[in-house]
């Protein structure tokens, strides 16, 4: 009998002790529950280059992929300009490869030709003012004929000379800083023709990312500046709840912790998520939180990362979190 009072007590006793721990982690559970909101997440998208619009793919409510052409500006403006610079690109590096490699043989050798000239017209100047000078010694010249003789050798001597200038640059090929010019030059074309060929990409506006249209700020034949805003597209991939906890709770939700969040739209089948990101400091909770009790307390700022969301997970939808079981 004694056997059975001892055995009978200590069931009691684990009974006991089982609902003291259910009850215990039930308030637990109950007092770790803390509110939020999905994040309203929205990407302004807009062209990079300026020109007309010619299509207009979506409309608002559209659900779009990265990567998806929503609008095209006319582009013929666009490649006009890139065969300009093209063109000009084609010129300068003809004009650099002929100033890196120097002058045409050809060209040094008519320079030497002219040279060659200069010094027989110099000789034969020279002769005609030593002829004139001994006819004028001897009488037989007037002094009128000297003086030509004499101008005809000095313009020699200058044409000589010239023509040795221009024989030496031409086998020295070209300087230094026309060779550094003509570098800079071809440079700035080839940055040209990457911005001519950017801006042809760019005339196709594409969705950034996975989302919704949200707004549409552009009709066909809408004449658009670089930056003017043409669609408000929702992100819907990754999809993240914005939640604030009391410090009391903080030590339930670390960063890695699996919570489960509640909503009106799917009553018994909360969605799974990871907390991803904990404030490291403290603030008032905003006025968006549900509770009115925690509004004036200092609460930490949460981010949970939602990892089986679906289209019923909108943006902005109040959430209520509790731990994972």
């Amino acid at each position: 009998m004694n056997k059975k009072l001892i055995v009978l007590a200590v069931v009691l006793g684990l009974l006991a002790v089982a609902y003291v721990g259910f009850i215990s982690k039930s308030k637990t559970d109950a007092n770790a529950t803390i509110y939020g909101n999905v994040d309203i997440r929205e990407a302004t998208l807009a062209f990079r280059t300026g020109g007309r619009v010619s299509e207009v793919r979506v409309d608002e409510g559209a659900i779009v992929k990265i990567g998806d052409v929503l609008a095209v500006l006319d582009v013929e403006p666009l490649n006009n300009s890139l065969h300009s610079v093209t063109a000009n690109l084609a010129a300068l590096s003809a004009r650099n490869s002929m100033m890196h490699s120097g002058y045409r043989q050809e060209d040094v050798e008519q320079a030497k030709a002219k040279v060659a000239a200069a010094e027989a017209a110099l000789t034969n100047a020279e002769k005609q003012f030593s002829r004139q000078g001994a006819l004028v010694a001897e009488q037989a010249s007037t002094q009128h004929f000297l003086d030509d003789a004499k101008s005809a050798r000095d313009q020699a001597v200058a044409q000589l000379k010239v023509a040795q200038q221009q024989a030496l640059e031409l086998q020295r090929g070209y300087r230094k800083e026309e060779i550094a010019e003509s570098d800079a030059q071809l440079a700035q074309a080839r940055a040209n023709l990457a911005t001519a060929e950017l801006a042809v990409r760019d005339a196709n506006l594409l969705a950034a990312s996975d989302g919704i249209v949200l707004t549409r700020a552009i009709e066909v034949g809408t004449m658009v500046q670089a930056g003017t805003p043409a669609f408000n597209l929702s992100l819907t991939k990754p999809v993240w709840v914005r939640a604030y906890v009391p410090e009391p709770q903080l030590g339930h939700y670390p960063a890695g912790a699996h919570v489960l969040l509640s909503t009106d739209t799917r009553p018994g089948k909360p969605y799974h998520g990871v907390v991803g990101f904990v404030s490291p400091t403290a603030e008032f909770t905003p006025k968006s939180v549900e509770t009115t009790d925690l509004r004036t307390s200092l609460v930490y700022r949460i981010r949970v990362v939602v990892e089986d969301a679906d289209v019923q997970l909108r943006q902005g939808m109040p959430v209520t979190i509790g731990l994972a079981q």
